[in-house]
């Protein structure tokens, strides 16, 4: 077994994926309770001490995990921040990559465990790596998005965050929903957007000059 200390980041980085793809098997077998860090280690073909040296303890590991299951749609956010891009061209970017990534079997096995976890460690673990990353990144695409205006970009960010995803997590962590088709996501994206469009021009007529 290659030293953890001395592995190089793409080996790491393929580590780390199967500890991940273990992790997740557990958790749907054994629910949160159930899934040890020892378990994950044998499960990963890894050493109990690497996990606890990489994640610090089980909270860590799964805060790790949420981290990376969000990274497409962090990313996307970031580089539109950094770029300067056309607000609602990034976010018509953004929105169907976080829908897939929100409604995905991951985050919704992770929601299911959280919702069966009388501790809310897990809980806590996904808004840790996922939910007080994101949000914040969308309000400051919608700071952009609100310039000049008197809109709040907290209010936008909730208005496009509740017509985008709806009930839709709470059906799929109850199994009332399926998986979206591509077409699906493509047609909400698309139909958020143009709310959001609606919900923005209709606050400045009632605001008023």
């Amino acid at each position: 077994m290659t030293d953890d200390l001395t592995m190089d980041d793409k080996t790491r980085q393929r580590r780390e994926a199967t500890i991940h793809a273990a992790a997740y098997a557990l958790l749907a077998q054994h629910g949160y309770g159930g899934t040890s860090m020892l378990r994950i280690a044998r499960a990963a073909h890894a050493s109990n001490e690497t996990l606890y040296r990489w994640y610090g303890d089980k909270d860590g590991l799964f805060t790790a995990m949420a981290r990376e299951n969000a990274a497409d749609t962090r990313r996307l956010l970031e580089n539109a921040l950094e770029c300067h891009d056309d607000p609602w061209e990034a976010l018509a970017a953004v929105a169907p990559t976080f829908l897939r990534m929100i409604l995905g079997d991951r985050a919704i096995l992770l929601n299911r465990a959280a919702a069966a976890d009388p501790t809310g460690a897990l809980g806590a673990a996904i808004s840790a790596g996922g939910r007080e990353e994101i949000r914040p990144l969308i309000c400051r695409l919608m700071e952009r998005l609100c310039t000049g205006s008197h809109h709040d970009p907290n209010q936008v960010t909730g208005w496009f965050l509740g017509v985008l995803l709806g009930d839709l997590q709470v059906r799929r962590i109850i199994h009332d929903q399926p998986a979206l088709s591509e077409q699906e996501i493509v047609l909400r994206c698309n139909g958020t957007l143009a709310t959001l469009r609606r919900l923005a021009t209709e606050a400045c007529a009632s605001s008023g000059p």
